[in-house]
């Protein structure tokens, strides 16, 4: 009894600590701020300052007055919210002097009374949006000494940062970061993310940045980009500040860089080397794109043809082990109350690759199957230095001029030794081959452009005018040895044919394009856009093969098959129109655009001429309605004739595979792809809810295939043709959707791809020439978890299955279809004095196939580290990669009837210890 008493007043006691804690009240109501009638129905929530996660809400009674009771001590967020009515904000704090907060009559106003913008009153707005760009404001954000970007924007709802830096927002990848607007070494996020300090931060914006184009005209052209933008605190704009890092680990692996920042007022200096052979230093696949050193005729968007010329692109993608160093200087400024401003950047790259890779691959032809496989050893440098400079003008009030110009030098070589056996269906042997490709290439690219822009007296019309020209010179060099050997049905020696050639290219193109747009209101929310464009290409390809003379001689024969010399003069011109409808939370875009071009190439060695005119069309059509300012759904389609490329139109053969040899056919005519795709994006700030859902379809007509023709001995030659009566498909389909429950920030994200592919196989054995059909589909879908709690902890896992089919009307018995697993994450663990913990993995597991085995691979990383003095400038990290030593490369696709594998060398398990130091001396600054 006395037992039962005692717990009894232990309980009550409880309970009153727990009512004494909980006893705070907020009450007030919602009126209308023009006809002070009450807002029924009105939304009240009360957030975490800290974090802005919902604590409690209900909604105003029918005099609109509201209570909302038994809130605990603390800083938070009240939000008010009516349908029609821009959302009310403000902070307060509770706590035991103030255990009752009466706001009184709150005023909501009308959105149509409002320049779309959130009221905020009070204390320190954490969000802000104005139009379509969200404002976070960097003050109502816990932050620690030597934090950057990165840990600030990682607090921002909506926004997710990986462990290599890639950001997410609401639902979107994000491409750019700027820097007070202007654009810091490129197009390289990171650099700023990683290595500017949050403490300079005033605000962050995020929106979706157009192109020059549709800013100027404020007509969606759908190329927008979405863009943070970093916004500097005016104190923190004068004085300097930067980054050293020096790591060295087992196995001889090391890292370093040194980045160092000069900024004063809106002058910045920036100067910046890194290095390592670990693969977290690389010219990545943006940088390879962007210097534009691959060989191939491209086409434009008036269905003209340009070269542009080099050895292929060179990145690494976790292929081999890599060797990279690379560095840059950038340099902004504005003056003269911003009429003029000037960015400019240097980046010099150095890396080498050497790697070993496997592969297995199946052939199925019409009635047989040759199964191959291949080792091939390879080193492989690249060199590449670019400078990019941008000037802009502000002419008056109404002209601006814009001056691009950058110049490009890249020089690759590669050293490939393979060796490949191939067998037929019954195991026998078929043919072996080993080949020594080596070559070096120097590329040289210029660009320029002027952009003139000028709004005209009457409000929307404008008149805008650019002129580009670039210039490319290649020149490369090459040795190309082969021993092919072809063994009979018996498995006997037959044939051999070996190849023995020097090879050279120089290659010269030159390009001016002018293009003029006028926009004209015809009426309101309506507008037409008008453009002509006039393009000159004036370019030249010299290639030549030489074998020896005698067999211990020079290279001095020419080998007539295997060399060109074409010049190419040609010149298009464009004529479009669109018309533009943007009216209330409809935009509506409908338009066509028109290139004749006339294509003049010449051989000089026969003086064969091939001349081409023909008409490009290029359809247009798009839908955007906007729900609200964070929602909008929209529906586009666009046609485009798609001319067959010079690789594909010339008729000279390459061996540069003996045994796969391509021809091209100069009787190809254009396809026509047509394109539909639909998307849907909505995005909640309060909940953290987002969802983005994507659909694309496309098939082509006239389409442009391979027809391969497959001998006795495997020796395979592939030529292009049109087929008619055939459409290409292509499906293609994405859903993302997140939201924030309980503290957590849950997503899904789900894909669908399928593509419908045909090509002519002709088997040399019996003449006989089918029609191969192949259907290549893969969805995937993943669940991911993930939180961010400032100096506790962070997580994130995700992981789904997948599943891919791979048919082929031919050796439908051949046919494979394999599902998988992946996943991945990463943790974190801050610890008291300083202390860190981290770790991150994934998990790959591909099933088996009737042809190729199972994969299964386990990467498994962690980290510790600790930092010193009062803001954290000095830290020591130790990391060790690849815990359980499972990491090997893997590849795994199909195209047409041919199914390929591939395993390769990448970096497996080392220790690192890294140390690192950030520095800074910022002082406040005047504004120019």
């Amino acid at each position: 009894m006395k037992i039962t008493i005692r717990l009894a007043a232990f309980l009550m006691l409880l309970n009153l600590s727990a009512y004494a804690q909980s006893n705070y009240t907020i009450k007030g109501s919602a009126v209308d701020t023009a006809e002070k009638k009450a807002l029924l129905n009105t939304t009240i929530m009360v957030l975490n300052a800290k974090d802005s996660t919902l604590r409690k809400f209900t909604r105003a009674k029918s005099d609109g007055s509201f209570a909302i009771n038994n809130l605990m001590a603390g800083k938070f967020i009240l939000v008010l919210s009516y349908p029609g009515y821009a959302d009310y904000t403000e902070g307060f704090t509770l706590e035991d002097k103030n255990r009752q907060h009466n706001f009184g009559k709150i005023g909501l106003t009308q959105t149509s009374r409002l320049l779309r913008d959130v009221i905020v009153k009070g204390e320190v707005r954490a969000i802000k949006i104005k139009g379509d760009t969200t404002e976070f404001n960097a003050k109502a954000y816990v932050i620690q000494p030597n934090d950057k970007v990165e840990d600030l924007i990682k607090q921002f709802p909506g926004i997710q940062v990986d462990k290599d830096g890639k950001i997410t927002a609401q639902g979107k990848s994000v491409d750019k970061v700027l820097l007070d607007g202007e654009e810091f070494f490129g197009d390289d996020p990171t650099l700023v993310t990683k290595n500017i300090r949050a403490d300079m931060v005033d605000k962050v914006q995020l929106y979706d940045k157009k192109s020059d184009q549709a800013t100027f005209t404020g007509i969606d052209d759908d190329k927008a980009v979405k863009t943070l933008n970093i916004k500097l605190k005016e104190g923190k704009k004068s004085g300097s500040f930067g980054k050293a890092i020096a790591a060295e680990g087992t196995d001889k692996y090391y890292q370093g860089q040194l980045m160092y920042n000069k900024f004063q007022n809106k002058e910045k200096i920036s100067v910046y080397g890194i290095g390592s052979n670990n693969g977290t230093t690389r010219l990545d696949w943006d940088d390879a794109q962007r210097y534009g050193d691959n060989s191939a005729m491209e086409l434009n968007d008036d269905g003209s043809m340009s070269f542009s010329f080099g050895g292929g692109d060179l990145y690494y993608d976790d292929r081999g082990l890599p060797k990279a160093i690379t560095g840059g200087a950038h340099y902004d400024n504005k003056w003269d109350k911003d009429k003029y401003a000037i960015n400019g950047n240097y980046k010099v790259g150095q890396l080498s690759i050497d790697g070993d890779q496997s592969t297995i691959r199946q052939n199925n032809l019409p009635d047989r199957v040759i199964n191959s496989t291949s080792s091939q050893v390879s080193h492989k440098s690249k060199f590449t230095e670019e400078l990019n400079a941008k000037l802009e003008v502000k002419l008056d009030t109404t002209a601006n001029l814009k001056i691009t110009a950058s110049g490009n030098y890249t020089n690759n070589q590669n050293k490939i030794l393979s060796a490949d056996t191939s067998r037929r269906g019954d195991n026998s042997l078929l043919n072996l081959n080993n080949t020594s490709n080596i070559n070096s290439v120097d590329n040289r690219l210029f660009n320029a452009s002027i952009f003139y822009t000028k709004k005209l007296k009457k409000k929307g019309r404008t008149l805008s005018l650019l002129v580009a020209g670039n210039s490319n010179d290649s020149k490369g060099a090459g040795y190309l040895k082969s021993n092919l050997e072809y063994f009979d049905d018996a498995g006997a020696l037959s044939t051999t044919q070996p190849t023995d050639q020097f090879k050279t290219s120089a290659n010269k193109g030159q390009v001016l394009n002018t293009n003029i747009t006028y926009t004209e209101p015809v009426a309101k929310g309506i507008a037409l856009v008008v453009n002509y464009s006039f393009k000159l290409d004036q370019a030249s390809s010299n290639q030549r093969a030489y074998s020896r003379g005698t067999p211990d001689g020079d290279y001095n024969v020419l080998v007539d098959s295997l060399s060109n010399f074409f010049k190419l003069n040609q010149h298009a011109q464009q004529a479009g129109a669109i018309l533009n409808y943007n009216k209330g939370k409809t935009v509506i875009n409908v338009g066509t655009k028109a290139a004749n071009v006339s294509f003049d190439q010449t051989n000089i060695y026969t003086g064969n001429e091939l001349k081409r005119q023909f008409i490009n069309w290029f359809p247009q059509a798009s839908y955007l309605y906007k729900f609200s300012q964070q929602t909008s759904f929209r529906a586009s389609y666009s046609g485009s004739t798609q001319q067959p490329t010079i690789n594909q139109i010339q008729p000279v053969k390459d061996n540069s595979n003996p045994l796969y040899i391509t021809l091209g056919n100069p009787n190809l005519t254009p396809s026509f792809y047509n394109r539909f795709s639909t998307s849907y994006n909505s995005y909640k700030v309060l909940s953290g809810e987002s969802i983005y859902i994507n659909g694309t379809y496309g098939f082509t007509t006239n389409v442009i295939v391979n027809n391969t023709s497959t001998d006795a001995i495997g020796k395979t030659t592939s030529q292009y043709f049109n087929l008619v009566g055939k459409t290409q498909h292509t499906y293609n389909g994405y859903l993302s959707y997140s939201r924030k429950l309980a503290g957590l920030n849950v997503g899904f994200n789900g894909n669908l791809y399928s593509r419908t592919t045909y090509n002519m196989v002709t088997n040399a054995v019996n003449g006989v020439s089918q029609l191969n059909t192949s259907n290549n589909s893969s969805y995937s879908g993943n669940l991911s978890i993930n939180k961010y709690v400032q100096n506790k902890y962070d997580f994130y896992i995700s992981a789904g299955p997948t599943y891919s089919i791979t048919q082929s009307s031919l050796q439908t018995s051949y046919n494979s279809n394999s599902g998988g697993f992946n996943a991945r994450g990463w943790a974190g663990l801050y610890l008291p004095h300083n202390w860190q913990l981290g770790t991150d993995g994934s998990y790959t597991y591909t099933a088996k196939t009737t042809t190729l085995p199972e994969f299964k691979r386990t990467l498994l990383n962690a980290s510790i580290s600790k930092a010193f003095f009062k803001d954290k400038s000095l830290k020591i990290m130790g990391t060790l990669n690849d815990i359980l030593n499972q990491n090997q490369g893997y590849n795994r696709y199909a195209n047409g009837g041919i199914i390929t594998e591939e395993r390769y060398t990448t970096i497996k398990r080392y220790f690192l210890l890294t140390l690192s130091y950030d520095f800074s001396r910022m002082s406040a600054g005047t504004t120019k």
